[in-house]
């Protein structure tokens, strides 16, 4: 009687091993391709520009209307609705546009997203949460492709940054993984349109 289970199957250790050797390295390899595919560079655009759907947790880059590449993000803490004021944890909502590339964040890298914009202001100043100097300031920065005001009760610092993509954890801004940050920070240049949709 046979009690030897792997020689029922016909397979001495040597073969059983070399089977789950090939296996494994069969998954590493097939990983490794699609970190590499994640990882790889954006081609150059002539038209780029950012769409960021919030409600699928991903951000879109586009050359004119021709998708380039998806990837997963997570948004603030409180992600649902649009950003209101300071602190609320939410990721804002509207047309914007990338205003700074910083290559020392404390996230890896960043791209800062023109927020508060001019719909921001208008209503920031009609509930009286800015003065109208600072609702005049956002608009000018605006319309001259610049940094609006970051300091005011509407909020500010909105960046697109690396740090990861597990779960909502930002103040309001969007992330992704670092190695897909160093992708979109090398391909992505200074006054980039992005949209943030619901």
């Amino acid at each position: 009687m046979n009690t030897d289970g792997h020689k029922c199957l016909g397979l001495n250790s040597f073969a059983l091993k070399s089977v789950f050797v090939s296996l494994f390295l069969i998954g590493a390899i097939i990983f490794g391709l699609m970190q590499t595919e994640n990882t790889k560079p954006l081609p150059q655009m002539e038209n780029s520009r950012i769409v960021i759907k919030k409600e699928k947790r991903e951000l879109q880059v586009l050359d004119g209307e021709r998708l380039i590449k998806t990837y997963a993000i997570v948004l603030g803490f409180a992600p649902e609705g649009d950003k209101n004021e300071e602190g609320d944890g939410k990721t804002p909502e509207g047309e914007f546009f990338i205003f700074t590339k910083n290559d020392k964040s404390k996230f890896h890298l960043s791209l800062g997203i023109s927020y508060p914009n001019i719909e921001d202001a208008r209503r920031g100043l009609q509930g009286n949460l800015i003065s109208p100097e600072e609702h005049d300031a956002i608009i000018k920065t605006i319309n001259e492709k610049q940094m609006p005001p970051q300091n005011t009760k509407l909020g500010g610092e909105i960046y697109i940054h690396g740090g990861g993509n597990l779960s909502d954890w930002t103040a309001g801004c969007v992330a992704l993984k670092n190695e897909e940050m160093k992708g979109l920070f090398d391909a992505i240049s200074l006054g980039t349109a992005v949209q943030i949709m619901p």
